[in-house]
């Protein structure tokens, strides 16, 4: 039954061919038995999930579900889940229990289906390979070597692993993108706006966004179908119709306009990882698809203004964990003062400082206009340059990643280094336009991720995009070792 999409087990549950007690049994015997190899889950939550699945076939007994009553899939630990424990992969909310639902989280049960558990994740999103959660690293199902990707490699592990059919993920600079390119799956970061944010442990206010991980197109167009739509309780969420995302997926691509960045096909780009990329575009001529160079001048500009912004904006959210209302706290504190200190300094881990610490720099007076405005001022112009591309193709392509997989503790003594394997996303968040990866090739036995890069709510596209791709290859049916 691992072996199936969301759409193949939605079917089979309709046809009674399989029950959602069944199903739901059969996926946590597999977290059982095979994450102990990967450690993609934090929180796995038995009780409750067989609890919900016996619900939701009570649900389809009265003619009353959804295409999701009764499927299984898994939360980024990122998401509040009400009586479930939400960590955030650090410390400071080891036990953090919340008492109320995010909206992504309240959508999806809403739509009656079973959550398995919480995935691991880098320490309050920030990382590129799940290597700084406080509850260890996360390792690739392709090479128990390898990294998975982050900060939303927890999700994408135990996708890849056929531990779960989808989960949740979020994405500030190619969190969702990058893991997904790097297991193997298929994952979509939608427009700034699209999907709630509330519930959501914040790192970067402006740039968060949560998205959908699976192993194809279609699974992520279901996904995106019950999370997407406006939520009173966040303002930065847009108040726009959400189409029906499975409605357009057969369209043809006859016509379809693509472009390819001049500025992601350099030499900072694996020359096999160019050639797999070059690959997958042919297949989209053959689809009917046109295919012309364009430019985005201010791509090299993404990495330096992003490492302002977002340890700008993640220095003010996280200045709420003091130790005084929620979340870790020093023990026998001398006074005020050595609280929240001590509470910080033990609470957090060293990706996180670093940032902290990067963020109140770039926004202290003196310094202010000197880094973060012009960061902004930057921003706008990453902004324009995808404005007007798309005044010309209607989806932009390339790669997701620099490279496939690498190995792990490879980069964690180099920041930098490990910031750069974001080269090729991190754009795409400060510009708040939709992205997904899809897997389109191997190397050395590793998974390659496409990039497709859409307009301003034009998800509707990329799905339709990505679906046609998978129709003609099959890169996304492929498994690890473990998976089959």
């Amino acid at each position: 039954m691992h072996d199936k999409t969301v759409a193949e087990l939605a079917r089979e549950l309709e046809q009674g061919k399989v029950s959602s007690l069944e199903l739901t049994q059969h996926f946590l015997g597999r977290i059982k038995q095979e994450d102990t190899r990967y450690n993609s889950f934090i929180t796995v939550t038995e009780e409750e999930a067989l609890r919900d699945a016996k619900a939701a076939d009570e649900l389809r007994a009265k003619g009353e579900a959804t295409p999701w009553t009764g499927i299984p899939f898994a939360h980024k630990d990122i998401f509040c889940t009400n009586g479930v424990r939400t960590t955030c992969g650090s410390r400071m909310l080891e036990n953090f229990v919340p008492p109320y639902d995010a909206t992504v989280t309240a959508r999806l049960r809403g739509a009656g289906a079973v959550c398995l558990g919480k995935t691991n994740m880098d320490e309050f999103a920030m990382g590129s390979s799940t290597e700084s959660s406080y509850f260890g690293p996360t390792r690739n199902p392709w090479g128990d070597n390898r990294v998975p990707g982050g900060s939303s490699g927890g999700s994408a592990a135990a996708v890849a692993a056929r531990l779960v059919p989808a989960a949740t993920a979020t994405d500030t600079g190619g969190s969702i993108r990058q893991p997904a390119a790097l297991c193997g799956v298929s994952g979509l970061k939608p427009t700034y706006g699209r999907v709630s944010r509330y519930g959501m442990i914040a790192f970067a206010s402006s740039l968060d966004q949560g998205g959908t991980m699976a192993r194809t197109a279609e699974d992520n167009a279901m996904m995106l179908n019950v999370m997407a739509g406006f939520d009173p309780k966040d303002s930065t969420c847009i108040d726009k119709p959400v189409p029906d995302y499975t409605a357009t997926l057969n369209e043809p691509l006859k016509g379809l306009k693509i472009g390819l960045p001049k500025e992601y096909f350099t030499d900072q780009l694996d020359s096999e990882m160019a050639q797999q990329v070059r690959a997958a575009i042919g297949e989209y001529e053959k689809l009917g698809a046109t295919v012309q160079e364009i430019s985005l001048p201010n791509t090299h500009l993404a990495i330096a203004a992003y490492y302002v912004i977002a340890p700008a904006e993640a220095s003010a959210n996280l200045s709420r964990f003091d130790g005084v209302r929620y979340g870790y706290r020093c023990e026998d504190p001398k006074d005020l003062l050595d609280l929240y200190t001590r509470t910080r300094a033990e609470g957090f881990g060293e990706e996180v400082k670093r940032r902290i610490l990067i963020g109140s720099y770039a926004l202290s007076a003196g310094y202010y206009d000197a880094y973060y405005l012009k960061a902004q001022k930057v921003r706008r112009l990453i902004q324009q340059d995808f404005i007007e591309a798309f005044n010309d193709v209607d989806v932009i392509m390339g790669p997701s990643s620099p490279t496939p997989a690498f190995a792990l503790g490879s980069k964690t003594d180099d920041p930098v280094k490990m910031y750069l394997e974001d080269i090729y996303t991190i754009a795409i968040n400060l510009a708040g336009v939709p992205a997904m990866s899809i897997p389109a090739g191997q190397i050395n036995g590793l998974p390659v991720g496409l990039q497709l890069i859409g307009n301003y709510f034009d998800e509707s596209r990329l799905l339709n995009a990505a679906h046609q791709y998978q129709q003609v290859t099959d890169w996304h049916n492929q498994a690890p070792q473990g998976g089959r």
